[in-house]
């Protein structure tokens, strides 16, 4: 059973974000501020949900939150800066727009750029240890899910709506088919060398 708390007494946020292994499109966070007994049966890690269970629990993540918010790194601004330091900082516009301000950040992972002001904790797999780190996980997926799916509407043959821009074999085998559009990054090894 995941924790609603890694402190009792401090409002917490956990964050998470998706899409960092991704050859196309932005890299998507989010954080999330649960009610403190916040329990639920079937929220973890959004890899281990189906679609269905995802798109269900992000209504109801929305709905029961104390305060939610995405941020989004455009695949520009990743082959400028990065992919490690496009995930911080999509966590940080994450948390510049919470309506509430946390006392502590929960984010997942082993690294985080520090936000200023607030402490942190980085835990390895925290999507499966902590609900507010979980909730992310489903907000920042289903955020960067949809938007890979619009993409595929006009870009139909990399399959995007259902390799979300992942290195999978058909993504590659399109990328050497069709060459690249404005959504792959440029800084990534697009095809195995």
């Amino acid at each position: 059973m995941l924790k609603s708390r890694y402190y009792k007494s401090r409002i917490e946020a956990g964050c998470d974000e998706a899409g960092r292994g991704c050859l196309a499109g932005p890299v998507v966070a989010a954080a999330v501020i649960l009610p403190a007994d916040y329990q639920h049966k079937i929220l973890t890690d959004s890899k281990k949900l189906t679609k269905k269970q995802r798109n269900e629990l992000r209504c109801e993540i929305k709905e029961k939150a104390i305060a939610w918010a995405v941020g989004v790194v455009s695949h520009q601004e990743i082959d400028e800066i990065n992919i490690l330091n496009a995930s911080f900082l999509a966590m940080h516009r994450a948390i510049d727009q919470l309506r509430n301000r946390p006392q502590y950040l929960l984010i997942d992972g082993n690294r985080f750029n520090e936000y200023p002001d607030i402490p942190h904790r980085c835990i390895v797999k925290g999507d499966s240890k902590y609900f507010s780190i979980a909730a992310a996980s489903v907000l920042a997926k289903t955020h960067r899910d949809e938007f890979m799916e619009q993409l595929a509407e006009n870009h139909p043959e990399y399959h995007w709506n259902t390799n979300k821009g992942y290195p999978t074999k058909e993504h590659r085998s399109a990328i050497r088919t069709y060459g690249i559009t404005s959504y792959h990054r440029r800084s990534f090894q697009l095809l195995p060398g």
